[in-house]
């Protein structure tokens, strides 16, 4: 796999970097159950004992990948948007198996129906709203419900990969394919769909929807028959 410019290379990582990247590539292709301890130590070049020295188990070791993977993607965000590095030609493509990388490692940990898969999903909203806060906080009243129903549209394409992917005639975990569906959506990001005098009446008849519903009780699930 390439790696972005500036990250060491693979004879450069300590031994607990290039278990972890191991890690992350053979959970991105096979999903956790069906990646073993013995695959991920033989990718990395370091004997069992290791992994379990620096990470006590596979479990320990995916919730770290977890972490490092959310980072890095807002990392990357950051540095392509706002650092300007998207304008020098040279670091889309260098960056670029990275992500897709990324991208598949989030899909498959999102659909293995996991407590680790819906802590990494909250961890994604909680990440996206942070981001929000800093960065666009103008974009909305609600960070929490924007951030969520991002991270919700966005992984669903993924998610979809296969529907997606068909529909636009090509792979979506490809250089061609993904950048097909990044460019629609910048499009989609930078063109509002609705008009604003549409948008205002809608908010003033949700606005009359909300105050004409009974307080919901503290604890109650609103989704309970009767609620």
């Amino acid at each position: 796999m390439t790696r972005p410019v500036g990250e060491p290379s693979f004879e450069d990582l300590t031994a607990r970097a290039r278990i972890r990247d191991a890690a992350v590539r053979l959970f991105a292709e096979r999903g956790m159950d069906g990646t073993t301890v013995r695959d991920i130590t033989q990718n990395a070049g370091v004997s069992p004992g290791l992994l379990r020295h620096h990470f006590g188990s596979k479990e320990a070791l995916r919730e770290e990948c977890d972490a490092y993977v959310l980072d890095r993607m807002m990392e990357i965000k950051q540095e392509l948007v706002f650092e300007g590095k998207l304008a020098n030609p040279a670091v889309l493509p260098s960056i670029h198996p990275t992500i897709m990388l990324y991208y598949k490692y989030v899909t498959r940990a999102l659909l293995d129906g996991s407590r680790s898969a819906a802590a990494m999903f909250d961890d994604m909203v909680a990440l996206t709203e942070q981001w929000i806060a800093k960065n666009a906080p103008e974009v909305s009243e609600d960070h929490r419900a924007y951030a969520a129903v991002m991270v919700g549209m966005q992984s669903g394409m993924l998610a979809m990969h296969d529907h997606v992917s068909r529909a636009l005639g090509v792979d979506i975990f490809t250089a061609e394919g993904h950048l097909r569906m990044a460019e629609a959506l910048a499009d989609f990001y930078s063109h509002p769909l609705l008009d604003p005098e549409f948008v205002t009446k809608a908010r003033r008849a949700m606005d009359a929807l909300r105050a004409s519903r009974p307080p919901t009780a503290a604890g109650a699930d609103p989704t309970a028959e009767g609620a």
